[in-house]
């Protein structure tokens, strides 16, 4: 799925480069600026550690006590193609409404559930051959439903940082690391590394989620 954060077109405008580079190209660096905004923004979301399916009924593993309950509807992504996808839960461990009962193949991992430290299940209906439990490494990741007054996608400071995150990683790599003169060595403007997300933290700051202020 395309960028939109901010789009080709708009990257193509600010940049002025007309049709000089091919749509890839540039979509590379929108998608690589909305990628790195979204590992800061705040979502409805928990990894995805082990995956399990029996009798068409898949059994997801989150690192998180118990965020979504049964008839919620979820997408998850990173965890293989057969379970990357939008689904309507049918059951959660911790139990909740509508849940029906845990899967065999998941009795073995209950002893690292600990809630409310430690981790939940969520169950759904998936036509697919039976996989034994498996960790998923690296992590993938489940998102419940959008609740916010607008989504990021419509939110201006978000979509001011993709912008000027894009430039830096176009400019980046478009431009050389430096020149060497008469005068000596002039280095162009540093912007990868930690100051990469640092410029731009400020219009993040309203939407970023707890976890990425840690470390």
């Amino acid at each position: 799925m395309p960028a939109s954060y901010v789009t080709v077109a708009e990257l193509r405008a600010n940049l002025g480069i007309g049709t000089l580079y091919t749509d890839p190209t540039v979509e590379d660096c929108c998608q690589a600026a909305q990628d790195q905004i979204n590992s800061f923004l705040w979502f409805d979301s928990a990894p995805v550690v082990g995956t399990a399916l029996v009798s068409n009924v898949a059994t997801v593993m989150i690192a998180n006590p118990g965020i979504f309950t049964a008839t919620e509807s979820v997408t998850i992504a990173g965890a293989g193609s057969t379970f990357n996808g939008t689904y309507t839960i049918t059951g959660t461990i911790p139990f909740s409404t509508g849940t029906a009962t845990s899967l065999p193949a998941f009795n073995m991992q209950l002893n690292y559930y600990q809630h409310p430290l430690g981790y939940s299940f969520i169950q759904f209906a998936k036509v697919a051959a039976d996989q034994n439990f498996r960790r998923v490494l690296p992590y993938g990741s489940v998102t419940g439903a959008d609740t916010k007054t607008a989504a990021y996608v419509n939110t201006a400071s978000v979509r001011e940082a993709a912008m000027i995150l894009a430039v830096d990683i176009w400019q980046a790599r478009q431009a050389p690391g430096g020149s060497v003169s008469v005068d000596g060595f002039s280095p162009n403007p540093f912007k990868m590394g930690n100051s990469m997300i640092g410029k731009i933290r400020g219009l993040l700051a309203p939407y970023q989620n707890p976890n990425s202020m840690c470390g």
